[in-house]
């Protein structure tokens, strides 16, 4: 997905923009780059790939290379960016969260009305971040141009946007699906996606933008260029598993949001009596492990961690491309503790399950190293759709999603016409969807949070929240 982080501040903002930048490392794993602006030097700006290497030690040389009062950092899953950019509007730099559906489409528009081109990228791709900046470009103002790129793009566009005055301009998706939060102290103001990065650097909450609006950020000023709109639909994905554990989105922190899903999930079993017999819960680590707790505060049966992540060398096991390196760099990963395993009843509460194929290396290596039985426990519903508004999922088809596919082999086509009943645990075929994916994966029991559940843990009305990968409503 990608993050970003601005600094404008009445110092030398390049300490801050290198850790604020760092700190949204869990969002990407591809590109990370860095922009700044110096009335001397004017705008500069370093790119490189962090599929292999850290974002700090990428750019670990930039005090010495950059400088600049204000400056911009994104670390991005696909596009390199910041980029710098020179038009009507000025000289700019540019970096963008989300994904652009329609991208050939505008592509064709703006070849036929300004005979215009682009850097193209390997295959002849245009970055979108490059394409959204053609957007603004067309329009007199950055505010207008802003406004007239979220209206043309069908998908998602945070924005976040450096000047040749050294100012920052700031926008949030039209519908509010990521969040643009702003911290404010004594020497400016730094903007970012998550709000934890900048109150690790002193920063105090200053503002969340809303669904659509617009701002104008000096180090001694915000100024609103366009009000926020009534309508939102926030990721509820994020709170899930996409954002990170200290982070606050709409009031809402997502280590609570966890527990309070945790601890719904166990109620419903507890109700259902699915839980019985068992010695231990655990998460799968990391982002399961809250959900975890929650349960096991919830049931009473002791948390543990049966198996332990070795992360000093493979922090990130999705950080290949290949499915295949990432399923061994999973395997590898996993160091169980053997007195938590052996000849116990295990229940284990994952975040999400997408394809299954990290999951069924995990309960296979968890039966070789003598569990009794393994209990599955999804953090969310089953993942009907792929996101076509952050591509948080690498899936190509929907056919590559577990769910899907299940459905696919039990019913053919016809299935899909009743996705909402294969969701539902009570109905006859999501009994059957639960039992074909415990057979296929090896799990003595599955059950996933229902769309009712999570949205009670997050606590913000469903009609704020984007629920499209669940239940395909828009």
């Amino acid at each position: 997905m990608g993050g970003f982080f601005g600094a404008v501040c009445n110092h030398d903002a390049m300490s801050d923009v290198f850790f604020g930048t760092d700190y949204h490392s869990h969002l990407g794993t591809r590109r990370a780059g860095v922009a700044a602006y110096d009335p001397e030097i004017g705008l500069q700006r370093e790119i490189h790939n962090i599929q292999n290497s850290l974002f700090r030690t990428k750019f670990d040389d930039i005090f010495d290379e950059m400088k600049g009062n204000a400056a911009i950092g994104c670390i991005s899953d696909y596009y390199p960016q910041p980029l710098i950019i020179r038009s009507t509007l000025g000289a700019f730099a540019i970096c963008t969260i989300g994904i652009i559906n329609n991208a050939d489409e505008l592509i064709e528009h703006y070849f036929s009305d300004n005979n215009g081109h682009f850097n193209g990228m390997t295959g002849g791709a245009v970055n979108h971040t490059e394409l959204t900046a053609a957007l603004i470009s067309q329009k007199s103002t950055f505010a207008e141009g802003i406004k007239f790129a979220q209206e043309k793009i069908e998908g998602t566009a945070n924005i976040l946007i450096l000047t040749n005055e050294g100012k920052l301009i700031a926008a949030r998706d039209r519908l509010g699906r990521i969040p643009v939060r702003i911290g404010k102290n004594e020497g400016g103001y730094a903007v970012a996606f998550e709000d934890f990065a900048y109150t690790k650097l002193g920063y105090e909450n200053e503002k969340e933008l809303g669904p659509g609006e617009i701002v104008e950020i000096t180090a001694n000023s915000i100024t609103q260029l366009s009000p926020p709109g009534k309508e939102m639909r926030m990721c509820a994905f994020l709170w899930s598993y996409y954002g990170f554990p200290t982070s606050t989105y709409e009031g809402v922190n997502v280590e609570m949001m966890r527990y309070r899903n945790g601890e719904i999930m166990a109620r419903n079993d507890e109700n259902s009596g699915n839980s019985q017999d068992i010695d231990y819960v655990g998460g799968v680590p990391d982002s399961g492990t809250p959900h975890a707790i929650g349960y096991a505060n919830a049931s009473r049966i002791p948390f543990s961690r049966a198996f332990i992540k070795y992360t000093p060398t493979w922090s990130r096991s999705f950080m290949p491309t290949k499915q295949s390196e990432r399923q061994r760099i999973a395997k590898m990963k996993q160091i169980p503790v053997h007195d938590l395993i052996k000849d116990k009843n295990l229940l284990f509460v994952d975040d999400s399950i997408v394809r299954g194929t990290q999951l069924k290396e995990t309960v296979d290596f968890l039966y070789d190293n003598g569990a009794k039985s393994v209990h599955m426990r999804s953090a969310c519903p089953p993942i009907m759709y792929g996101c076509k508004y952050l591509n948080f999922s690498r899936a190509t088809s929907d056919l590559e999603l577990l769910a899907r596919r299940t459905i696919m082999e039990l019913e053919g086509e016809e299935g899909f016409n009743h996705i909402s009943e294969y969701s539902d645990c009570k109905t006859e075929r999501g009994k059957n969807l639960r039992k074909a994916i415990c057979e296929k994966l090896n799990f003595a029991s599955l059950e996933f949070q229902s769309l009712e559940g999570i949205i009670e843990a997050i606590g913000i009305d469903k009609s704020k929240l984007c629920t499209y990968c669940w239940d395909g409503k828009e």
